[in-house]
């Protein structure tokens, strides 16, 4: 059995009492915790993005920085040039503009495999970090774009309210609620045909091409719904971070986003899920306390390699697998 794969029951039992732990969590720790698990939130919500290409179509991409920071940059500019600060408004905005870069490079990109797709990609978000960071008149360059405290539903924030706290209680509410629906959506994506069509093609591109599938344009489409989801977490990371710079676009986040995805380990639904949480805390802990923190996570994704190749959820699974065999 592919280790991809789950039944969809057992799915279900798990998620339900992680989903009460991540409603109630905000009673239990401080709202620094509470923001921090929100960052591990969006992570987790683009790293299922990415692994609908990397997991199950096979596609290894280094661009998905581009749709990131195009969810991240619409927000800016929607404030910046329309005076809107719902946030309703800022997903809008961001789901049509990281959709319609996604379509754009999808169709330049999905033709290749292996490392020629992953250096288009490369090259592709890099044109869009050279663009933020040439045309500061527009982007505030270096020093970036300012996106304030927005509305939630239409309901402005009440005078007074402390930032920290509005992130760690209705905030972090609003990003569980859309980082729920993004797994569930994502559930019915990769166990509908059009799922089982991509995993053919990751498989056997050949096979799934005599058997009648349409490999470009599965691929396609994967990749089109892969970044919406990355451009959605832009969205939701903007008003979280307060400030967008072209950091986001540069090739080195999406290999952050490669790093996550592969540490909670891409051949297993929640993997990814577990890699964005976990690689928050471990980035943000490394930098609090050591200025080699890059030193740190590179140690970190070398023993990936070593020892849990198959990440944290796919270790985690087969010892599982290994417990009932012997019982």
């Amino acid at each position: 059995m592919n280790p991809i794969q789950a039944s969809p029951k057992r799915a279900l039992l798990s998620a339900i009492p992680v989903a009460v732990i991540l409603f109630f969590l905000p009673l239990l720790i401080t709202p620094y915790h509470v923001t921090l698990l929100a960052y591990g939130l969006i992570f987790a919500i683009a790293a299922l993005g990415f692994n609908l290409l990397l997991g199950y179509t096979g596609l290894l991409s280094f661009g998905h920085s581009a749709y990131f920071g195009m969810g991240a940059y619409a927000v800016a500019f929607i404030v910046k040039y329309l005076n809107i600060t719902s946030m309703e408004v800022f997903l809008l905005g961001g789901i049509l503009v990281s959709a319609a870069i996604a379509a754009l490079f999808g169709f330049l990109c999905v033709r290749y495999t292996r490392i020629f797709f992953g250096i288009l990609t490369l090259a592709l978000s890099q044109v869009l970090w050279s663009l933020a960071f040439k045309f500061y008149w527009v982007t505030g360059g270096t020093d970036g774009l300012r996106v304030p405290t927005p509305s939630l539903l239409g309901i402005p924030n009440p005078e007074g309210e402390e930032k920290m706290i509005f992130l760690a209680h209705r905030y972090y509410y609003y990003v569980l609620v859309i980082f729920l629906v993004g797994v569930a959506v994502m559930w019915v994506i990769v166990h509908s045909p059009f799922g089982k069509a991509l995993q053919a093609i990751r498989d056997n591109e050949t096979r799934a091409e005599f058997v009648g599938v349409q490999v470009w344009r599965y691929r396609w489409v994967a990749f089109l719904v892969s970044g919406i989801y990355t451009g959605v977490a832009g969205t939701l990371w903007v008003p979280l971070n307060g400030l967008t710079t072209p950091d986001i676009l540069h090739w080195t986040f999406s290999g952050k986003i490669v790093f996550f995805t592969v540490l909670g380990g891409f051949q297993t639904f929640m993997g990814p899920i577990i890699g964005g949480v976990a690689y928050n805390y471990l980035e943000t802990y490394a930098v609090g306390h050591t200025v080699y923190w890059q030193m740190v996570l590179g140690v970190v994704l070398v023993l990936l390699v070593l020892v849990l190749p198959t990440g944290i959820a796919g270790t985690a699974g087969r010892l599982v697998l290994r417990l009932r065999r012997a019982a």
